[in-house]
């Protein structure tokens, strides 16, 4: 029998003990798709007492998991810690240093320092796989790093965060608002206690500058990304979508052209005809584009115990076969620094809500910036007064470039006629 993989194991929350319960219960397949047996070898956590669900007696207990880099009874280690910086970063390093194979489901980590990472791979010639990073259980890393590599990529946008599309979804089928809703996603364990790096749109923001680099063969460009949550939405944005034949969800968008590479992660509407519209709850939706192959849709659950583990184990088992492929589809020299794309070119609808005081010339202030701005508008729906006094107005414009609406916003800005801060989200029409 060939020598198995020895597989350390860094964190043992809800991932790490999947991984256990998935190689445990599937071993004899995983041995026969790897060529050879997966063996977990060694664990370390914070927490020796408590109870994962899982027998741990069996495996070599490891206060500090950063040793398990120079450990020689390890072949690879899988990294579940979380956080782009501290004991995971130094983990990574210490075992790709050591010239070891590291797996993980650390999208920060790979979003700010990903190249690096990958790079010191290449030197020792060892792999740096990182499937459940982006999507839990999609493959869709495998997908376009391999099943799309010889297509070119025209753009890739999609549904990359559960919590987000959960929440929207809720709002949806209730009528409730955001923060009723956001309360109840966190009772029921679907949103964290602090929810920011969610609903403030920096978790798909760090999936996005993956899956852009992969589509275009760029080098990861986190900090261009422009991000906008949902924590502003409010029921009344999601009735009116609908009313248009829309619904809201938050998408990362990247797109490469001659003037740059575009990424943004913003809340959209999307046509009911669009398959992101039917992407609902805390499922994950990726869409791709390639020259030859035509639009790719990778649909599933993006994140909890079995679609991430399941993740992590399929890129053991690439391991387990010896593939050492780039971690980018390309060697990082190979990677292109392109320019970033100004949004303001971008040709697009875009639906506009204002929070308004109830007085005459509100509503003719508002279409005179947009007209003084070149904003052509499609429709425009006024509300009646709500029980805070305020009007609630919402339009969506023609087709015109993103520069002419924020210069309208520009334009409004300030004015004493505005209750709040407008909403603005772009419609995918894509």
């Amino acid at each position: 029998m060939s020598q198995p993989l020895r597989v350390a194991l860094a964190g043992l929350g809800t991932v790490g003990a999947g991984v256990v319960k998935l190689i445990d219960e599937n071993r004899a397949l995983i041995e026969r798709r790897a060529g050879r047996p997966i063996e977990i070898v060694a664990v370390s956590a914070r927490d020796r007492s408590r109870d994962r669900g899982v027998d741990l007696s069996r495996f070599a207990w490891v206060d500090d998991a950063t040793t398990l880099a120079a450990s020689g009874e390890v072949d690879v280690v899988v990294e579940l810690v979380g956080g782009s910086d501290g004991p995971a970063l130094t983990l990574a390093r210490d075992t790709l240093g050591a010239g070891k194979p590291f797996v993980t489901a650390n999208k920060a980590m790979i979003a700010h320092h990903g190249l690096e990472l990958a790079e010191l791979a290449e030197q020792k010639g060892v792999a740096l796989k990182y499937e459940a990073a982006v999507a839990g259980g999609i493959p869709v890393i495998k997908g376009l790093r391999e099943g799309a590599a010889a297509n070119v990529i025209s753009h890739v946008f999609g549904i990359l965060n559960g919590t987000c599309n959960y929440i929207l979804t809720e709002m949806e089928e209730k009528g409730s608002d955001f923060a009723e809703v956001l309360a109840e996603a966190q009772r029921l364990g679907y949103a964290e206690a602090d929810p920011s790096f969610d609903i403030d749109g920096i978790d798909a923001a760090h999936k996005l500058s993956i899956l852009s680099s992969l589509a275009f063969g760029t080098a990861v460009d986190f900090d261009s990304i422009e991000v906008t949550g949902i924590r502003h939405i409010i029921a009344a944005d999601i009735a009116e979508a609908a009313a248009l034949g829309f619904r809201v969800r938050l998408v990362g968008h990247g797109e490469e052209s001659a003037k740059g590479l575009f990424q943004r992660v913003h809340p959209c509407l999307v046509p009911l005809s669009h398959p992101l519209a039917h992407v609902s709850g805390s499922l994950n939706a990726v869409v791709a584009h390639g020259n030859f192959v035509g639009r790719l849709f990778f649909q599933g659950r993006g994140a909890g115990e079995g679609p991430t583990a399941s993740a992590v184990v399929a890129d053991l088992i690439d391991i387990a076969r010896g593939e050492t492929g780039p971690a980018f589809a390309m060697p990082v020299a190979a990677l292109a620094k392109p320019a970033t794309a100004p949004a303001g070119d971008r040709r697009g609808r875009a639906y506009l809500r204002f929070t308004v005081a109830d007085r005459p010339g509100v509503l003719a202030e508002i279409t005179a910036a947009m007209r003084d701005a070149g904003v052509s508008i499609e429709s425009l729906i006024q509300r009646g007064v709500a029980d805070d006094g305020n009007v609630l107005i919402a339009m969506v414009t023609h087709v015109g470039p993103e520069r002419a609406v924020a210069d309208a916003l520009d334009r409004l800005a300030g004015s004493q006629s505005l209750a709040g801060t407008p909403m603005l989200m772009h419609i995918l029409d894509e």
